[in-house]
């Protein structure tokens, strides 16, 4: 069974009754969405499917925590723009868009996000919160809060390792007050009115006022009492989070317990997740360029399906990489052959539940091996026309409507991931490298020459030439001894094609591209 199907059984099983289940993730718009943020709405989006699977209806709800304040400012911004400090403490949507091209700093990564959201097809119910915050959708439970304040100190306090003084205890006030001066969160409540409908307050920038918590509604909520209070708002049966909000002391542990005695709701099952690795960031992928890990981003190098095929393989618990070294290739051959499997039918109950989860029967995919998408491509500079003459060539006939949702992906890799990886033919011929050859290494090169410029073999016939070349000028060499002299011979030839000593299957390299093309850098 897969985790998701455990976790959707186990909902049902607590709340067998409810018409609609909805599964939650959400986070601040603080800069563009990690990664490894994207585990949150990956898990909410599983578990959502697979209680669709069991029959039941279900949302997947996401919260854009705009109202947040800016608490820094992100290394992208800082490159594109200079004294941003001045927005720190003001709300995400009060801020503007450093880049210039959205309403304010908020829409910007939210814009972002949710146009790689499309891509991946997930359907997703939006929260924006400065909205429900001004609107006062929220206010009578900002009340409630402050009627409760004292418990709710309590509460917090029962989880930190330091005492607390009755002092903070008596001043504690779990709402924070926007001035509308600066716009910004530094004001310090000064008193309560008993029925917690207004307060008095001053702010950093001087300002001091009287706030009418009925009509005025530009404030917050702290964190821990915020998540809770949405909980009970949207009736919300299921959000993950990262592994830190589960620890003991963690914000769902504290915000469960203010759930129950505050707002009088159970907290919601909650799922902590593992972080996201990252294998072999190289090339122009370095951390020098400041590059966003994104969901975007890794839509230049894996299909939609392939991305969530990895979060859907791997237990939240449990951690997994995105690779930008060669270790990309195996993962796409592995998916492949799930896929291939799921498709043909011949899979296991184990590879249906992971490919159920992302793959749209409805839209098939081609599974064109990505290695040899990178090993040709770069040859024939990733012309499709070329290409797809050349997998007719070699046996395998995909066609550029086949190859071309991979094509990209493969350029944009092998260019930015891994530029060593290219097998660019070389312009001239390299003398200086063949000269210092012995005689019997520089013979087999001529001897292969004039075997291809003669022309009219079949692939397999080539490969068997290729092989045999050795024994051509060597006879009765021992087997060990043969494939020795194979290998050399091999690392001669890609040397002397495209200056390095390893590339793709020669028979298939020599037999894909025209003759004509390398012939004179064999020909001494």
């Amino acid at each position: 069974m897969h985790w998701s199907e455990k976790i959707a059984r186990n909902l049902i099983d607590r709340n067998p009754g409810k018409e609609e289940y909805v599964c939650a993730a959400g986070i601040s718009p603080s800069g563009s969405v990690h990664i490894g943020n994207f585990r949150d709405i990956a898990t909410s989006l599983f578990v959502c499917k697979a209680l669709r699977k069991l029959g039941k209806k279900a949302k997947l709800l996401f919260s854009w925590d705009e109202f947040d304040r800016l608490r820094k400012v992100p290394v992208n911004v800082a490159k594109v723009t200079s004294g941003f400090e001045q927005y720190i403490g003001k709300p995400y949507t009060d801020v503007p868009d450093p880049f210039g091209c959205c309403e304010n700093y908020a829409r910007h990564f939210e814009n972002e996000f949710e146009q790689a959201l499309k891509q991946f097809g997930i359907e997703v119910d939006f929260r924006y919160q400065t909205a429900r915050y001004r609107s006062g959708q929220y206010a009578e439970y900002v009340m409630l809060a402050l009627r409760k304040r004292k418990e709710i100190f309590d509460i917090l306090d029962s989880f930190r390792t330091q005492e607390s003084t009755p002092e903070e205890r008596e001043n504690y006030c779990p709402v924070s007050i926007y001035c509308p001066v600066c716009g910004k969160d530094t004001t310090t409540v000064t008193s309560i009115a008993d029925d917690c409908r207004s307060a008095e307050y001053t702010c950093k920038c001087g300002h001091s006022g009287h706030f009418d918590f009925t009509k005025d509604f530009n404030c917050k909520l702290a964190w821990k009492v915020d998540w809770p209070m949405r909980w009970l708002y949207e009736k919300v049966d299921f959000e993950p989070g990262g592994k830190d909000h589960a620890s003991p002391s963690g914000s769902y542990q504290t915000s469960r317990v203010i759930a129950r005695k505050i707002f009088g709701f159970e907290a919601p099952m909650f799922q902590g997740y593992e972080f996201i690795g990252i294998k072999g960031a190289t090339g122009k992928m370095s951390g020098s360029t400041g590059l966003n890990l994104t969901p975007e981003t890794l839509l230049k190098l894996y299909q939609p399906e392939v991305i969530l095929w990895l979060y859907s393989k791997s237990d939240p618990t449990k951690s997994f990489d995105f690779c930008f070294d060669d270790e990309i290739l195996r993962q796409y051959f592995e998916f492949d052959k799930m896929y291939d499997a799921f498709v043909k039918g011949t899979d296991d109950e184990y590879v249906r539940s992971i490919m159920e989860l992302v793959v749209d029967p409805a839209k098939p995919i081609k599974t064109v091996p990505m290695a040899q998408l990178v090993s040709l491509g770069s040859v024939v500079d990733f012309n499709p026309e070329v290409l797809e003459t050349v997998f007719q060539k070699i046996g395998t006939p995909y066609t550029k409507e086949e190859f071309l949702p991979r094509l990209s992906l493969a350029r944009y890799w092998l260019e930015v991931c891994a530029p060593q990886n290219m097998n660019t033919l070389r312009t001239e011929p390299d003398r200086a490298f063949f000269d210092a050859l012995p005689p019997a290494e520089q013979q087999v090169v001529r001897i292969l020459h004039d075997y291809i410029a003669k022309g009219g073999y079949t692939l397999d016939e080539l490969m068997a030439f290729l092989y045999d070349i050795p024994r051509q000028v060597s006879p009765g060499l021992e087997e060990k001894e043969l494939k020795k002299q194979q290998g050399k011979f091999f690392q001669n030839v890609y040397t002397l094609l495209i200056s390095k000593t390893k590339g793709p299957r020669l028979y298939l390299f020599l037999y894909a591209i025209e003759p004509e093309k390398y012939l004179k850098l064999l020909e001494f």
